[in-house]
């Protein structure tokens, strides 16, 4: 309701979907489709294509692990055999393997069928091989795709453009000209609905081995030979598989885990995360920062700062590429201090790039420095309001255009490098590191990056 239903009615009004296609919602719930569309009108909103967007949405009550109802329902699908149909998994991963086999059981898996499944892919590379093994065995991997909807934002796309597209970067793209790269995934909200699932998972699990990761492919990434799907995906493969291992040797150093207690965000007191728990104790981490570094020619010696968490101060996701400084200033003290150039690319809430440059202050008072933003708003500078990334990628599932969908090796690869810091957590036995609600996560996350001399960027420096 809050985001597939809304980027399909999107593209619906668009023209991109017919008035002969289906969407029909499958859950447990005893409802009939007038009850469905109900729920959808009331999650929708006003639109003027929403009546006739409606008049396309069913529903079936169904159970994964339990034959009734299924019958029927593979008979529904059976009217239209020569459609493209899309199963779009948004469950507990703990299903996906049911799901897939009665959908195989039913020959639902066959013609033009493909399975979406949402992250993360199992709790360790152990599950994640056996859930990926069990859909293999319906799903041929070309029919399945692995959704990370942080690839499908318009500023990842525009990274491409950027780095591949423009003489002034792709040079500098490398360990002589930049000096490390901050990702950051910000959250203001809480467990929320999400309770159950989150206290399993925590941030690594949630965000790092899959979101974070892949925004850092992204960036690291050798030039394809072009933009085909496999093309693309082979150099983000060795991005991961080119991650310098954390473990227990040297976790403590490279990682911070924290978990948030009551304060203030979004301008009103919240609880703490044990609170929300109803007192249940837990050491499931709700923030994490790593130090993480890429063992290949182009990004040796190049730190790249990753940080997430719940409850944070604003809701932001952003990739700061800081360049090193220049090598000797010509300027007088008076002038004002030589700032690094930096490359901001905000995925959210506003997406856009900025450059951050040192200028001449105008004006005849003497020679003054300004470090002074190129900032250009997508919105702003193109006149559109910028599709949901759920659009972009759940239209690629129907063409089916697998790019900005992971691919099993990479799912195994990220688990391969995340895996051992979970491990070395649990070794250690310490509870995750306390902070306010509201703050920007424990004072060792600022600690990890000051004591190389750096600092957390923020967007007015």
């Amino acid at each position: 309701m809050r985001k597939l239903l809304p980027a399909l009615l999107h593209r619906f009004a668009d023209g991109q979907i017919p008035s002969s296609s289906r969407v029909i919602g499958i859950a447990r719930e005893g409802l009939d489709t007038d009850g469905y569309r109900k729920q959808a009108r009331a999650a929708l909103g006003e639109h003027p294509h929403l009546e006739a967007f409606l008049e396309l949405l069913h529903y079936r009550s169904l159970d994964a692990r339990a034959d009734k109802g299924w019958d029927d329902f593979a008979a529904l699908l059976a009217e239209w055999p020569d459609h493209v149909r899309v199963f779009y998994l948004s469950t507990s991963p703990e299903l996906f393997v049911d799901i897939c086999n009665r959908l195989g059981g039913y020959g639902l898996n066959e013609g033009k069928s493909r399975v979406v499944l949402e992250k993360p892919i199992g709790r360790d590379l152990e599950s994640a091989n056996q859930i990926n093994d069990a859909v293999g065995q319906v799903f041929a991997e070309s029919q399945t795709y692995r959704i990370d909807h942080y690839l499908g934002k318009e500023t990842v796309q525009n990274l491409l453009a950027l780095r591949f597209g423009n003489a002034l970067f792709e040079p500098l793209w490398n360990a002589e000209h930049i000096d490390h790269v901050q990702i950051t995934v910000a959250e203001t909200l809480g467990l929320g609905r999400r309770a159950g699932y989150y206290d399993r998972a925590g941030a690594l699990r949630d965000m790092v081995q899959n979101h974070l990761l892949q925004l850092l492919c992204m960036v690291a990434m050798e030039p394809p030979s072009s933009l085909s799907p496999n093309a693309v995906r082979d150099e983000k493969l060795k991005v991961l598989r080119s991650l310098t291992p954390i473990d227990e040797s040297n976790a403590a150093h490279l990682t911070v885990r924290g978990q948030y207690r009551a304060g203030v965000a979004d301008g009103q007191s919240v609880p703490g995360y044990l609170d929300e728990l109803e007192g249940k104790p837990s050491s499931t981490e709700t923030f994490v920062a790593i130090k993480a570094e890429i063992a290949n020619w182009r990004w040796a010696g190049v730190p790249f700062y990753l940080r997430t968490g719940k409850r944070l101060p604003e809701r932001m996701s952003e990739i700061v590429v800081a360049f090193k400084p220049v090598p000797h200033s010509i300027f007088n003290p008076e002038a004002g201090p030589l700032h690094q150039n930096r490359l901001v690319l905000r995925l959210q809430p506003d997406e856009g790039v900025k450059l951050w440059l040192t200028i001449k202050h105008p004006g005849p008072g003497g020679l003054r420095l300004r470090h002074v933003p190129l900032d250009m708003s997508f919105a702003e500078a193109f006149g559109v309001q910028q599709p949901d990334a759920y659009e972009r990628l759940l239209l690629d599932v129907v063409r089916g255009n697998p790019t900005l969908f992971m691919r099993r090796d990479e799912v195994e690869a990220a688990w391969q490098w995340a895996g051992p810091i979970l491990a070395a957590w649990a070794a250690g036995g310490e509870p995750p590191r306390p902070y306010a609600s509201g703050t920007w996560g424990p004072s060792a996350a600022v600690a990890l990056i000051e004591r190389d001399g750096r600092t957390w960027s923020e967007d007015n420096e």
